[in-house]
């Protein structure tokens, strides 16, 4: 990567060429060359802006690293209708939705944490670019005069450490037998027919020795989960939250949306015969062939009103490292692009709520210890062309030492409470394993 003072050098004159007293809006990008894949995880670990933002694609097309805040949306609403009212190409906002998109005072959690950045450093089909975004109802100049402040704390990448942290204790909500308790009471409304299905989840904290750094624990996740979306949100420099996703809310680019139900999951191995005799019987148990045409039909109830067709397609094994998937892809037309009403229509999704939506919802709002908050919600970004938000599995709040850790299982009729613990706790390690010194 070039050097930052050179770039900022470059930068600074773009920028008094766009200088104005009036209001506006402007995009100002230069190319430049990353001599390192890793380097834009570490180059924003490095800097002393926030808020901080991390994108990585779960198929590698797309990398992003975000930080400062030009505006702060509070609900995905408000973005879309930003994004609608001030059309600059290429121009997105980033960040988080809540798990039930409704704010949660007794955490401080707005039901969205999106925010137009001032700072981009992007790479994908088209290369690699430093992006300055410039907004102003007043006056243009007054904030070319905020993003000079900004710029002029940006300092140069340093390589992100191995994790080196041990774990001092760790503490399960619920624990086991209240988790037990929680699944008997869950089968008890299915029997009463009070929903089909509700998934139950559990957050794990972990007191560590020392405070731990959110990118460095991020990007050992990455390099041994593959096929996932890699996502932080950091918002100052002791909490973040971040995760290594497998599933997709959805993808749309022009009028064209693609989702996917990912529901029915057995153990993982890393000999691959074992793991493919794992997959075959997924394939064919009924009990997790039911689970995933359960979200299937509810996602197509959901777009329907809102698209001209959809087209559903065969199932598939998904291989993850602690575990595998079944995936059923949908594919829709939209009659209207409004990322705000797809993101109501399928957010949350039966794979993380359950069936019906209300009832489950319901039930766990009154029944799970804990408040999901950004967990099972959705990380990614909004923008005119295009938007893609990743559904926030296999996630982590990290608080300075301590790290909670949140995995959840899918329950319907003829659910085992002690399978579903092993499935959460399968889930769970794809991210403590990377803490546990012996692994």
């Amino acid at each position: 990567m070039k050097q930052i003072s050179e770039l900022v050098k470059q930068l600074h004159q773009r920028l008094q060429d766009v200088a104005r007293p009036g209001p506006g809006r402007e995009r100002i990008t230069i190319p430049l060359t990353l001599q390192q894949r890793s380097s834009l995880l570490s180059w924003l670990a490095a800097q002393p802006i926030f808020p901080q933002f991390y994108w990585r694609q779960r198929d590698d097309l797309e990398e992003a690293a975000v930080c400062g805040e030009v505006i702060r949306f509070n609900d995905a609403e408000s973005a879309h209708q930003f994004l609608v009212n001030n059309s600059v190409a290429d121009m997105r906002i980033w960040g988080l939705n809540t798990f039930d998109q409704v704010e949660i005072p007794s955490a401080n959690t707005p039901k969205s944490a999106l925010f137009l950045p001032r700072i981009e450093l992007l790479r994908d089909r088209d290369g690699e670019r430093l992006v300055v975004n410039l907004y102003s109802e007043t006056s243009l100049a007054d904030d070319i005069a905020l993003a000079e402040q900004c710029l002029a704390r940006l300092t140069t990448s340093e390589p992100l450490a191995a994790l080196n942290v041990k774990i001092n204790g760790v503490t399960h909500l619920p624990d086991k037998p209240g988790w037990c308790s929680l699944l008997e009471q869950a089968l008890e409304a299915i029997r009463n027919r009070s929903f089909e299905k509700v998934v139950l989840a559990r957050r794990s904290t972990l007191s560590l020795n020392e405070p731990l750094n959110p990118a460095a624990f991020l990007n050992a996740s990455a390099k041994v989960n593959h096929h996932c979306f890699h996502f932080m949100m950091r918002m100052d420099r002791d909490r973040a939250f971040l995760g290594s996703s497998p599933e997709c809310l959805f993808l749309r680019v022009g009028n064209q949306l693609k989702t996917e139900a990912l529901a029915g999951t057995a153990s993982g191995s890393p000999d691959n015969q074992k793991a493919k005799a794992l997959g075959d019987w997924l394939m064919q148990d009924k009990k997790n062939q039911h689970e995933n045409l359960l979200v299937v039909d509810d996602i197509c109830q959901r777009l329907q009103g809102g698209t001209l067709a959809i087209d559903v397609l065969p199932a598939e094994i998904v291989r993850l490292r602690k575990v595998q998937h079944l995936r059923r892809s949908i594919h829709a037309e939209l009659a209207t692009v409004d990322d705000a009403d797809s993101l109501q229509r399928l957010q949350p999704t039966a794979a993380v709520a359950g069936l019906p939506r209300e009832p489950a919802r319901q039930f766990i709002l009154r029944q799970e210890p804990f408040t999901r908050g950004w967990y099972a919600g959705s990380a990614g970004y909004l923008s005119l062309n295009q938007t893609e938000f990743a559904v926030s599995l296999r996630s982590a709040l990290v608080e300075g030492n301590n790290v909670h850790l949140y995995a959840g299982a899918g329950i319907v009729a003829g659910s085992d409470p002690q399978q579903e613990w092993l499935e959460i706790e399968n889930k769970a390690a794809g991210l403590r394993t990377l803490l546990e010194q012996d692994e």
